[in-house]
Order: structure tokens, then C-alpha cells, then sequence
């Protein structure tokens, strides 16, 4: 088991390295041949996986007792 507070860099790292790849993909998919209508629903999705792979990161890291 890792330190806890090497455990939340390495998941902040993570998360935001994530984070990076949906929302450059988003943007490649929305300046393209798609469109902003056209990117729109994969922006909704990103933005709700963002989301929840954010509260992952507080929920096991920040929030957890052991």
C-alpha cells in the first residue's frame, strides 16, 4: 500500500492525464468534419465520464479511512 499522500498525487496525475486525452479528443471531434452540433453529444458523454472520474478520485483517495 502506498502513502496516502503519494497515493492522491499519482491519482491526481493520473485523473488529469485522462482528463487531457477526452477533452483534446472532444475538441479534435468538434473542430472537425463533425462540427460543434455534430460533437455535441460526445461532449455531453465526456464531460459526464469527467465527472465521474473526478468523484472516483475524491471518493478514493481524499475521502477514504484507512
Amino acid at each position: 500500500m502506498l502513502p496516502k499522500g503519494l497515493q492522491i498525487i499519482l491519482a491526481l496525475f493520473a485523473t488529469a492525464l485522462m482528463a487531457t486525452f477526452i477533452l483534446g479528443l472532444a475538441h479534435s471531434i468538434s473542430t472537425g468534419f463533425a462540427g460543434f452540433w455534430g460533437g455535441l453529444p460526445f461532449w455531453v458523454i465526456a464531460v459526464s465520464v469527467l465527472l465521474m472520474a473526478t468523484y472516483d478520485f475524491f471518493e478514493e483517495t481524499v475521502f477514504k479511512k484507512s
